[in-house]
């Protein structure tokens, strides 16, 4: 069994329900005395900053810069969509076709070295809105589940997003992950989606994943002219890390975000990024 050191909230708030911000707060600082705390508030939501911050949450320097760890939310329509292209003896599966099993390994290849189980598993599949038609992997020549992505449809705003995206080392730089987002949009658009979303590292110093989400289509997520920029000046995910009261030594911290908040690695590729996780 291992200490918990620190913890982790996403969370979201209906703008018609504003005051729920600050019980979520006395909530989280109550659950996690003692540790360090990260929480990912949305960027545009200019009231929940303001009360993240009158609660001791600031920014953490560390997440700034040009090698910054802030994330970017990208977004395209299906209006228009590239036919994707497989190596040959590649092809496409669902998690449906291909199994707990496949799923499971798929992750763990791609991120190892990884906790992932068939537990943990089971856990995505209750969550909603998962579908393991919309669980998309690239399966090689050798039956090896190459690279893998999970599309979490929002019906009610038809819109879908990509998360995670992850690749077995032995696979990379083969453009599999470039044709398994063209296979994965034209499936989000039977399902129903208009729009896709996909986070990736919004810092100057790390290019490789956002042009990789560039080259099919994405482009940065821009706020209305009226809003102010962020600290960041890029519209995106901030770090922000909370000054130290007298009752307690851990660091609290805030990450600032546009996209759906839950905390990960997000590998693409060549590459490992942080990003929104399942």
């Amino acid at each position: 069994m291992k200490d918990v050191t620190s913890a982790y909230l996403g969370h979201q708030v209906h703008p018609d329900h504003r005051e729920l911000v600050d019980e979520v707060i006395d909530w989280y600082d109550g659950v996690t005395v003692g540790i360090e705390r990260t929480v990912m508030p949305q960027a545009a939501d200019e009231f929940a900053l303001k009360r993240w911050a009158a609660h001791g949450y600031e920014t953490d320097p560390a997440s700034l810069g040009e090698t910054g760890s802030w994330t970017q939310l990208n977004e395209r329509d299906l209006d228009d969509v590239e036919q994707p292209v497989l190596p040959d003896g590649f092809r496409f599966r669902t998690a449906d076709e291909a199994g707990p099993q496949a799923a499971v390994q798929a992750h763990v290849d791609a991120w190892a070295p990884s906790p992932y189980t068939a537990e943990g598993y089971e856990g995505v599949r209750r969550t909603p809105p998962y579908r393991g038609d919309l669980h998309v992997l690239v399966e090689a020549p050798d039956g090896t589940m190459a690279a893998s992505t999970i599309m979490w449809l929002d019906e009610a705003n038809r819109a879908a997003e990509f998360e995670p995206v992850g690749t077995h080392p032995d696979y990379r730089r083969l453009g599999l992950v470039r044709a398994m987002l063209l296979h994965g949009m034209h499936l989000a658009r039977e399902a129903g989606a208009h729009h896709m979303t996909v986070a990736c590292l919004g810092a100057p110093g790390h290019p490789q994943a956002r042009g990789l989400y560039y080259s099919v289509g994405f482009r940065e997520f821009t706020e209305p002219p009226s809003r102010k920029p962020r600290p960041s000046g890029r519209g995106g995910i901030e770090l922000l890390r909370s000054s130290t009261r007298k009752d307690e030594s851990p660091s609290r911290r805030l990450v600032i975000s546009t996209s759906r908040a839950e905390g990960d690695l997000k590998q693409v590729d060549d590459l490992r990024v942080e990003g929104p996780a399942v």
